[in-house]
């Protein structure tokens, strides 16, 4: 758990980013209900508190980052195609995409 990793409690989160252990413990427990799903700010102060990648746990929360939203919007049609790849063709883009780092 990436919060114990860091070495904080649940009240420790809870205190640094407004709100209750019960919510700290319902997120970690993945007991929300609906409604209840982190919002894009907390999800922000949560990944500053514990030093994480914000998109990672915006994509946790199946929130999609601004920046990917951006992307998705200006090229929809190649989104859908990448969705429907299977995990070896997946596997093949991805591969071209760390040879074409710039």
């Amino acid at each position: 758990m990436l919060r114990a990793s860091c070495g904080l409690t649940q009240q420790q989160v809870a205190d640094r980013t407004g709100v209750s252990v019960s919510y700290i413990s319902k997120v970690e427990n993945d007991r929300l209900h609906f409604g209840d799903y982190p919002s894009e700010k907390f999800i922000h102060k949560l990944a500053g508190e514990l030093e994480a990648d914000e998109d990672e746990l915006l994509l946790l929360a199946d929130k999609v980052p601004a920046s990917i939203r951006k992307r998705i919007r200006q090229r929809p049609e190649l989104f859908r195609k990448l969705a429907k790849l299977d995990r070896k063709s997946l596997d093949a883009v991805e591969s071209s995409l760390n040879r074409a780092k710039p």
